[in-house]
């Protein structure tokens, strides 16, 4: 948790209790269920918490914005972006059941009110729209564009023009190169936020909707 103050201190009294119990209900269920990388568990906060909170640094979501995750895997980044905007609405989807139970019994177990996980598949999902997609380490650009663009509300209430922010490693660039259709993109390297090793090739790709 020390990392996470480090670059996140202003955090209140119930977001720090929440963050702390992220830990232990990863380590159980991880022993049942394997949603985190085995290998990174010990490092939870330093590889996967504060990866997930990347973007309240770059950006503050307006009060009841609804922020969609797309394939959500274990809960990242929806369940520490929850924690960090306690007034936006967040649903966290996966196509994997097990993993959406996981998800579901840590939100109940830290009483986030403010986060809904379902299973479902992106290209499933209907009667929705959000104001913001977000996903970590999901799919390539040219299938979470398709998957997110259709699920955006067209009103606009941020800095930033509803569309997707995607965590993503290796090279960006290539992915955005491939694209069959021009974007509009932003990259963000995180290793200019983040003053660690893990960071070093890490990035958060903007695609306006």
């Amino acid at each position: 948790m020390q990392i996470i103050h480090q670059y996140f201190p202003n955090l209140t009294p119930i977001q720090v209790e929440q963050l702390e119990a992220l830990q232990p209900l990863y380590e159980e269920w991880n022993s049942k269920i394997n949603v985190i990388s085995r290998k990174d568990i010990d490092k939870l906060y330093e590889r996967h918490i504060l990866h997930s909170m990347a973007l309240g640094i770059l950006l503050r979501f307006e009060e009841d914005a609804e922020i969609l995750d797309l394939g959500t895997g274990g809960g990242m980044p929806g369940i520490p972006l929850a924690i960090l905007f306690p007034d936006v609405k967040f649903t966290l989807i996966d196509g994997t059941g097990k993993k959406i139970k996981v998800v579901q019994e840590i939100i109940k177990a830290i009483g986030l009110k403010n986060a809904h996980a379902q299973q479902v598949r992106a290209e499933e999902l209907k009667g929705k729209k959000f104001d913001f997609v977000v996903s970590r380490a999901v799919a390539a650009l040219d299938k979470l564009i398709p998957w997110s663009k259709r699920l955006l509300k067209r009103k606009q209430r941020h800095a930033y023009p509803n569309g997707l922010f995607a965590l993503k490693g290796g090279n960006i660039q290539a992915e955005i190169d491939a694209l069959p259709f021009p974007e509009y993109t932003e990259i963000f390297p995180l290793s200019e936020l983040f003053d660690l090793d893990f960071y070093e090739e890490k990035y958060l790709v903007y695609v306006q909707g």
